[in-house]
Formats: structure tokens, C-alpha cells, sequence
């Protein structure tokens, strides 16, 4: 069993962001933190059946929505990546008066990526698991200088993801282009789950292979044959995603 509880709390901009905590009935015998992927929400429907499942299964999860997405406040159009890995932050604060800090990190596409490049900073992670990520965040600058030239050439320009319309900066763009993903995964040295769909259009299962050998700690893979980016292809993927992260964490927590 479990029960769901909306939480606010501020990152270091004083913007206010917002959380769900899927909380177990019964005792709590781990924590984590869930960051969600590109113009995504806590609400996307893996996100909330995974972090549900968790919380039956004993793991309290915080899942949030990263600054101007969802129910946070804030103008989406000027956060980049290091922003997002700023509310990652915050959320951890806002766990550990909850709760406790987070032992595992888990996220969702770039979501992960935050996730793997917060890792070390936060002492109480015991545990990283990355859904459908990449292995280099260059990969999402490329693209989205691709769909739309202006946000390079005019330093601003609309983008559809999802059936929704984003205004992007160059700022965005650039700050992508800077992080080191590959050096954050090579120096991390807790253990590392990677889930990636065998037919995900938007990250290559590439980036999980390369993921694997860079990632420097213990390490499995899973893949999830026949599955999509967003895991709604196969309805049963969600429990199953959920149910292989608690029987794996049982080895280290």
C-alpha cells in the first residue's frame, strides 16, 4: 500500500518548485529521487506508475517537476541543464526534511543525465538508475538545432515536443554543449542501472551500450525489448521496470 502527497519548496533562484512523494504504508527501507525527461513532467505516466510500484515495494519517492514545467513556477524558456541540475538539489534538501535523503537517483532521459552528473555531490546516493538517457547531452543540442536553425541563427526559436510549442533559447544550446557527461559517468563509482528500450526513436540504444562501458562503478543493463522512449508501447513495462529496480537494489541497500 501506499499514499501520495504533493509537497512544494524553493531551489536557490527563490522559484517555487513542485513535488509529488509516493509514500510506503508500511516501512520505508530506501528513498529516491525521480527527475523527469526534456519538457516532461512528474506526471508522465511512467514516471507515476514507476514511482508508485516503488512505494508498494518499500522505497519512498520524491518525483518533481524541473523549473517552469508542470506545476513549478518559473519561465521555462530561460532554464538550461545546469538549472535543472540546481532543482535536483533542491529536491534532495526538501527529501531530507521529509523523509530522509535520497539513496537512489533515478531519472528519465536527460533526466538521467542530470541524475549522473549530481551523483557525486550527493552523499547520500547509494544508487543511480537511468531510464532511456544518453551517454552525452551534445546529442539534444544537435537535434534541436536541427528542428529549428533560428534558435541558433536569432538566438531564440519555437519548437513542437509532444504535441506542445516551446520557446527555446541559444542559451539552452550552449549550455548543453558544455557538460561533460561522459567524464561525470567515468567517475562515478556507485552502482549504475541502466534500462533502455530496444526501439527508442529518440535516444538510440547506443547511448545505453556506450553508457555501460563508461559508467565507472558496478553496473547491469536491462534492456526492454520491443518498448518505446516514453515505455507506453507495452503496458506491463512500468511494473516491470519497477519491479527489477527493487530486486536490484536489495544487492547494495
Amino acid at each position: 500500500m501506499r499514499s501520495s502527497e504533493k509537497v512544494f519548496f524553493e531551489n536557490d533562484s527563490g522559484i517555487r518548485l513542485c513535488g509529488i512523494i509516493d509514500r510506503p504504508t508500511e516501512a520505508v527501507r530506501a528513498t529516491a529521487l525521480f527527475s523527469h525527461c526534456f519538457t516532461c513532467t512528474k506526471d508522465l505516466k511512467a514516471i507515476v506508475k514507476i514511482s508508485r510500484k516503488l512505494a508498494e515495494n518499500g522505497i519512498a519517492v520524491l518525483r518533481f517537476d524541473f523549473t517552469g514545467l508542470g506545476d513549478s513556477r518559473g519561465n521555462f524558456s530561460d532554464t538550461n541543464f545546469e538549472n535543472n541540475c540546481e532543482d535536483v538539489l533542491a529536491a534532495v534538501k526538501k527529501m531530507a526534511t521529509e523523509i530522509a535523503p535520497p539513496s537512489i537517483l533515478i531519472g528519465h532521459s536527460l533526466g538521467g543525465a542530470a541524475m549522473m552528473t549530481m551523483a557525486a555531490q550527493i552523499v547520500s546516493t547509494k544508487a543511480l538508475v537511468t531510464i532511456a538517457s544518453p551517454s552525452t547531452t551534445i546529442h539534444l543540442a544537435d537535434y534541436l538545432a536541427q528542428t529549428n536553425p533560428d534558435i541558433v541563427e536569432k538566438g531564440k526559436g519555437e519548437v513542437v515536443i509532444g504535441g506542445r510549442t516551446y520557446l527555446l533559447k541559444k542559451q539552452l544550446l550552449d549550455n548543453l554543449r558544455k557538460q561533460d557527461l561522459p567524464s561525470s559517468l567515468g567517475n562515478l563509482q556507485i552502482p549504475h542501472l541502466i534500462f533502455h528500450p530496444s526501439n527508442d526513436d529518440t535516444l538510440p540504444y547506443w547511448h545505453a551500450e556506450k553508457m555501460f562501458e563508461l559508467t565507472g562503478g558496478p553496473k547491469s543493463m536491462v534492456t526492454l525489448d520491443d518498448s518505446d522512449h516514453l515505455l507506453v508501447e507495452r503496458k506491463d513495462d512500468c511494473d516491470y521496470v519497477a519491479r527489477m529496480i527493487s530486486s536490484w537494489l536489495s544487492r547494495f541497500i
